[in-house]
C-alpha cells in the first residue's frame, strides 16, 4: 500500500524496492554484542531525526536460529507515553502483499487457481477491461489495471469511508488501462485488491479470515492480523506525520481500504518468523517460491516477482518489500544465502525505514556502513546549467523529468509525481534524500547539461534534454 507522500517520492526512481547496490569485501561475522551495540546507536540516532526518523522504531535481526536484535526504541504512542518495544504492533502497508501472493500460490498448488488464466474466469463481474489480464499479471503488477491510490483527491477525500472491495474497484473502474496487460510494469494496489477478491471467491471466506486460518494460526504469528480500525489491538502503535517540525497524528484512513494490498499489522518478531517460514519452504513449495522471487517479462527490469522484490545489498542477494501507509513506513528483507531476516517498523509517514534497514543489515553481515557523500555548495547560476526537461523511457513509456531552480535549490519532478529537491555532490552529480544510493549524473556540453542518467537499484535510465 502506498498512501503517503514519502513513499510516492520513493517511486520516482527506476525500481520499486530500494536497496544498496554497492559491493563491499566481507569482514569477519560480527559478534551478537557488537551488532546489538551498533544497532542501538543507529536506532537512537534515528528516533532523534525528526526529518527522516520517527517517534518510535522496532528492529529485528534473526540469522538462522540466532536472534541478534529484537528491540524497540522511542515512543509507540506519544500522547500516552508508551515506549516502543519488540512487541509493538505497527501497520505494515505493502509488506502485506507477500502474504496475499503466498495465499494465491497455495491455491495454485492445490489446483484451484491457474496462474495464466484470465482473472475474469474467476471474477466475471470485474470491469470488462480488467478481465483479460491473467492471475500472474496481477501478482507482478503487469496487469495495467489503474490503481485507486494513484487518482489523487478522487480517493484522498474519501479516506474516512469504510469501503468493501467492490467500492475500491469502482474508484477506477471507468479509467483507461495504463497499458495492455503484460506489456509494461506499474505498481498497482487495485491489482492486489482484485487478488483478495479472487481468494474470497475461491475459498468462500473473507480475506482476513483466510489470512488467519492459512498463515497466522498455524505459523504462530500471534501479533499479526487484519488491522481494522474498530477492534482493540494490544500494543498497537499510533501513526504520526511531521508538520512544521512537530509530530502530529497521521490523517485517518479507514482500514478496510488497504485490504489485500496493505491492511495487515504485525511486529518485528512475527515478521522474522514469517521470513524464515517463507524462505525455508514452510509456506509454499520451492517451485512456487522460485516463481515468487524470479522477476519475469515486463516485471524483470523492475526486479519484481509476486509481492516480493529482488536486489542485492553489500553483495548479498536479498528478497525484500517495503510498505507505506498513513503514519507508518516499514521495510522487511530476507537474505537467503545466510538465512537472515531483517525488519524495521516505524510510526512516521516520512521515516527512512529502508535506510536504517540497509545500515543494520550491513552491520549484521560484517561489511562497512554506508556514509553519504558531502553536499557541495552551488550558486543559483551554477544550478541553472542543469535546469530543463529531459525525456526518459520506463517500460516503453516516455516521461518528462524536469529540473528547475527555486530559492537557490535544484528541484526535480518526474511527470505525474511531486517535486523532489536534489542534493549537489559535485562533478555534475546529485542525490536525493530518500535514497542515499540513488544518483543523478548530468552530461555537459560547455555550460549546459545535455542529458541526465538516473542510477538506482542497479538500474540506469538515460534522459536526453528536450
Amino acid at each position: 500500500m502506498k498512501t503517503t507522500r514519502a513513499v510516492v517520492a520513493a517511486t520516482f526512481v527506476v525500481a520499486g524496492v530500494a536497496g544498496v547496490s554497492l559491493r563491499a569485501d566481507a569482514q569477519a561475522t560480527p559478534s551478537k554484542a557488537q551488532v546489538a551495540r551498533v544497532v542501538d546507536s543507529l536506532a537512537k540516532e534515528f528516533i532523534t531525526d525528526k526529518e527522516h526518523g520517527s517517534p518510535g522504531v522496532s528492529v529485528s535481526i534473526v540469522r538462522g536460529s540466532d536472534t541478534l536484535v529484537m528491540k524497540g526504541w522511542g515512543m509507540a504512542d506519544l500522547e500516552n507515553d508508551v515506549p516502543a518495544t519488540a512487541q509493538t504492533v505497527y501497520r505494515i502497508g505493502s509488506i502485506t502483499k507477500q502474504f496475499t501472493s503466498s495465499a494465491v500460490m497455495q491455491l495454485v498448488q492445490d489446483g484451484r487457481v491457474k496462474l495464466d488464466e484470465p482473472i475474469g474466469t474467476y471474477l466475471p463481474t470485474l470491469p470488462e477491461a480488467w478481465r483479460a489480464a491473467t492471475v500472474r499479471q496481477y501478482l507482478n503488477h503487469t496487469s495495467g489495471v489503474p490503481s485507486y491510490t494513484n487518482v489523487g483527491q478522487r480517493w484522498v477525500r474519501r479516506w474516512g469511508e469504510e469501503m468493501p472491495p467492490d467500492t475500491l474497484i469502482a474508484l477506477t473502474a471507468n479509467d483507461t488501462l495504463w497499458f495492455k496487460p503484460g506489456t509494461s510494469w506499474r505498481y498497482d494496489n487495485s491489482g492486489y485488491v482484485v487478488l483478495g477478491m479472487l481468494m474470497e471467491k475461491v475459498t468462500g471466506r473473507p480475506w482476513g479470515t483466510d489470512m488467519y486460518e492459512r498463515f497466522f494460526k498455524p505459523l504462530g504469528l500471534t501479533n499479526t492480523e487484519n488491522c481494522l480500525s474498530r477492534p482493540l489491538i494490544k500494543h498497537r502503535a499510533q501513526g504520526y506525520e511531521l508538520v512544521r517540525g512537530e509530530w502530529t497524528n497521521a490523517q485517518y484512513l479507514a482500514m478496510t481500504q488497504p485490504y489485500a494490498a496493505g491492511a495487515l499489522c504485525s511486529t518485528v518478531g512475527d515478521l522474522a518468523k514469517w521470513d524464515h517460514a517463507l524462505g525455508t519452504g514452510r509456506v509454499v513449495s520451492p517451485q512456487s517460491y522460485a516463481m515468487m522471487t524470479t522477476p519475469e517479462g515486463a516485471a524483470a527490469p523492475r526486479h519484481y516477482g509476486f509481492g516480493l522484490g529482488t536486489d542485492t545489498l553489500a553483495g548479498q542477494q536479498v528478497i525484500r518489500h517495503n510498505g507505506g501507509i498513513n503514519g507508518f513506513i516499514s521495510d522487511n528483507a530476507w537474505f537467503p544465502d545466510v538465512q537472515m531476516s531483517v525488519t524495521v517498523l516505524t510510526n512516521s509517514g516520512s521515516a527512512r525505514a529502508g535506510d536504517l534497514l540497509n545500515q543494520v543489515a550491513r552491520e549484521a553481515l560484517g561489511v562497512p556502513l554506508v556514509r553519504p557523500p558531502k553536499r557541495v555548495a552551488l550558486s543559483a547560476a551554477e544550478l541553472e546549467k542543469y535546469a530543463g526537461t529531459y525525456v526518459m523511457t520506463f517500460g516503453g513509456q516516455s516521461r518528462d523529468f524536469t529540473f528547475t531552480v527555486k530559492d537557490g535549490q535544484l528541484i526535480s519532478q518526474m511527470e505525474g509525481q511531486g517535486p523532489v529537491p536534489v542534493i549537489p555532490y559535485g562533478n555534475n552529480t546529485f542525490g536525493v534524500s530518500f535514497d542515499p544510493n540513488a544518483r543523478l549524473v548530468f552530461t555537459m556540453s560547455g555550460d549546459r547539461a545535455t542529458k541526465v542518467e538516473l542510477r538506482q537499484g542497479g538500474n540506469t535510465v538515460v534522459g536526453d534534454r528536450k
